[in-house]
């Protein structure tokens, strides 16, 4: 008798074994298939995506724009306030020379030897803008070969024939200018012209 029901002990232990693997492979193949995407899923989703990326891109693409002008402004800031500083410290007149035909500026002494002036500077204006030198009612104004240029003193100040205002343009029209201070110390970056 002992040998039958240990008979029917292991035939009910190997029924309840494949019993068990058949659900944990039911419930696996469940789990696998509802962690999958369907086709129709993912193209909804890329669908979404493109829209919301349609809608994002004007904006966006102003963003870059404005930032690009922004920085182009502080840029030449930057370069009139070295080239400010150097007039000072060397007392001797610098110039910040604009070309406005090839979208590029810079500045180095007025007078340089044979070799040139070492520590000039030449910058290259992003390409979605143009620069503009504005001489508003002078009748010489000062020129560096040919292009407008701002003049620096030895005393820090600007030269009364430099140009009183430059402005920086992006391909929509939108423009930043750099305006002469009234005492002649400096420009300032306005985001319209008459300040």
């Amino acid at each position: 008798m002992k040998v039958t029901s240990d008979k029917w002990q292991v035939a009910s232990d190997t029924k309840t074994r494949a019993a068990q693997a058949d659900v944990s492979c039911h419930a696996s193949r469940v789990t696998r298939h509802a962690d999958a995407f369907t086709l129709i899923e993912l193209i909804l989703v890329l669908a979404l995506l493109v829209i919301i990326t349609s809608l994002a891109a004007p904006p966006m693409a102003n963003f870059i724009r404005g930032r690009a002008m922004d920085s182009e402004a502080r840029r030449l800031m930057a370069l009139m306030h070295a080239g400010q500083s150097r007039a000072v410290s060397e007392g001797m007149p610098m110039v910040l020379w604009v070309d406005q035909k090839n979208g590029s500026y810079g500045f180095q002494a007025e007078t340089t030897g044979k070799t040139g002036d070492a520590k000039a500077e030449n910058l290259t204006l992003d390409t979605t803008l143009q620069i503009a030198v504005l001489n508003l009612g002078l009748s010489t104004p000062t020129m560096l070969n040919n292009l407008p240029a701002i003049r620096f003193l030895a005393d820090g100040s600007v030269d009364e024939s430099s140009p009183q205002t430059i402005q920086l343009t992006d391909s929509t029209g939108v423009s930043r200018w750099l305006i002469e201070s009234r005492n002649h110390t400096g420009y300032e970056i306005s985001s319209t012209q008459n300040q």
